[in-house]
């Protein structure tokens, strides 16, 4: 394995399942990292598997995704088939950290998920784990009604891997709702020298990062405008790329009240080398801006993303891109 960016030519990739995708037991965990933006507790959906038809949905875009990896050359592993989540092996990416020689199983905010790496560990049966006790403590109740107050306290480190981008020597981490400042530390104690971690913070505290920036190449960021108004926002080793602020989503919708992600999903493409990327067939508008700037856009199908939680960049995880 070795990727160090998000952006040079991809070589292998982990693409999860959709199977077995369930909405967890509301614990406080799950209160008050995913559901902080519901005041009643009546308007958390009930726990349990997702429709049949969102799951089957899924799996056939999957494996339209997968199809076109293949005729790029890109090796594709997938989760174990034998391991039935508490939550989901949809995506990998808030599981799995990859950055040149260091892999990573994050010691995640939500506890359903705490065993989730066993989807994966047949790929990745050498990656480094560390467990977080996640007492009540670490989480904040004060954070439901209001997206100014966190869901994490700083009593131990915990992230999900989602909360990351990297550039080759600089790493990205969004402090927000599922991932603590603590997190932050314990991975650059990690990483060493190979890479310096930037905290992002009062940016976005619902939760991961990557509807927020896009890495497209060497110095060519995808912006978020409604999160990311200014260049200031951003830490000064970013500063000096050049920004694409991304146009008005359009909105894919969701099943039911089955809402994980906002329209902002479609900022969450997968790049495939720096001048190819997987963008939902949907986002034309950013699709013309993106050809713009000699980025090819791939249109694949993802009907479900909104509702559980996730598009190209969050259903993959990169094993190994070139080495630049």
């Amino acid at each position: 394995m070795y990727s160090r960016n998000e952006y040079s030519r991809l070589k292998k990739v982990l693409v999860g399942d959709a199977t077995g995708s369930k909405v967890p037991n509301i614990d406080i965990s799950a209160r008050c990292v995913n559901y902080s933006d519901k005041l009643l507790d009546t308007d958390v959906p009930p726990a349990g598997p997702y429709p049949k038809q969102v799951i089957d949905q899924a799996n056939e875009d999957l494996e339209i995704f997968i199809n076109f990896l293949e005729k790029e050359n890109i090796v594709v592993c997938r989760p174990n088939n034998d391991y039935d989540p508490d939550y989901s092996k949809f995506c990998p990416r808030d599981t799995i950290f990859v950055h040149g020689e260091h892999s990573l199983f994050a010691p995640m905010a939500i506890r359903a998920r705490q065993h989730e790496h066993k989807a994966y560990s047949h790929v990745l049966n050498d990656t480094k784990q560390f467990e977080i006790t996640r007492n009540n403590n670490l989480y904040n109740k004060q954070c439901v009604g209001n997206k100014n107050i966190l869901a994490l306290t700083e009593s131990e480190p915990c992230f999900d891997a989602a909360n990351i981008l990297k550039d080759n020597e600089h790493v990205y981490y969004l402090v927000s709702n599922s991932g603590n400042r603590k997190g932050a530390d314990a991975l650059q104690n990690i990483l060493g020298a190979t890479a310096s971690v930037h905290k992002i913070e009062n940016v976005y505290s619902y939760m991961h990062l990557d509807s927020t920036l896009a890495f497209l190449r060497d110095g060519l960021l995808l912006v978020n405008p409604t999160r990311i108004k200014d260049k200031s926002m951003l830490p000064t080793s970013l500063q000096k790329h050049d920004i694409i602020y991304a146009p008005e989503p359009v909105d894919i919708g969701y099943h039911g009240d089955y809402c994980n992600s906002s329209t902002w999903i479609n900022v969450n493409l997968l790049s495939i080398h720096e001048n190819l990327v997987v963008l939902e067939e949907n986002q034309h508008n950013l699709r013309k801006i993106l050809e713009q700037h000699g980025i090819e856009c791939a249109m694949l199908p993802m009907r479900q993303a909104r509702t559980l939680g996730g598009c190209f960049h969050c259903i993959t995880i990169d094993l190994e891109r070139d080495n630049v």
